[in-house]
């Protein structure tokens, strides 16, 4: 598969994703970025892209494209010729479908950032499907979730049972 073949099958997925019962268009994509990640490409940009005539790019855009897609950058590539999604295993398969679940939950739950970020943060690790079955032997070990998140994510002190500053913290 090309690089354009990736980008035109990305948009296609982020139309379904968001909704419109079709592919993004280019000019849509390009104003969703800036919107979303804060920069973007210009549709000629992202055209000469998909239609082959740039099949190298820049790190900066293939981090921008990456991070709008929630991909892992080194997908946007061509891939070797010879490649065959056929020699996939069937645990390979079953772990794209858990990084698509994933990113959909990310898309699921805007309002809720911190549960966003961990799901997004799961579906970037190299394998996914591990992570969520360590997750659940974590929770399965009485009280361990809850050893782990005190020491993980430590309650804030009350401001009124904070030891006050020490004249030394005031020094430069």
């Amino acid at each position: 598969m090309t690089l354009g073949d990736k980008l035109r099958s990305l948009r296609a997925v982020e139309g379904s994703l968001r909704g419109l019962g079709r592919p993004m268009t280019q000019l849509e994509l390009t104003r969703a970025m800036k919107r979303e990640v804060g920069r973007g490409l210009s549709q000629a940009y992202l055209s000469q892209i998909e239609g082959g005539s740039r099949p190298h790019l820049t790190q900066a855009t293939r981090e921008l494209l990456a991070r709008f897609f929630r991909v892992y950058p080194g997908f946007l590539v061509d891939d070797p010729e010879g490649y065959s999604l056929g020699l996939r295993s069937d645990l390979r398969a079953t772990d794209a479908k858990v990084d698509r679940w994933l990113y959909a939950g990310v898309q699921e739950f805007p309002v809720d950032p911190e549960l966003s970020e961990a799901l997004l943060t799961i579906a970037e690790v190299p394998d996914s499907r591990q992570a969520l079955l360590l997750l659940a032997e974590i929770l399965r070990a009485p009280g361990l979730g809850d050893r782990l998140s005190e020491v993980l994510r430590p309650a804030p002190i009350p401001r009124s049972d904070r030891p006050p500053p020490s004249p030394s913290s005031f020094r430069n």
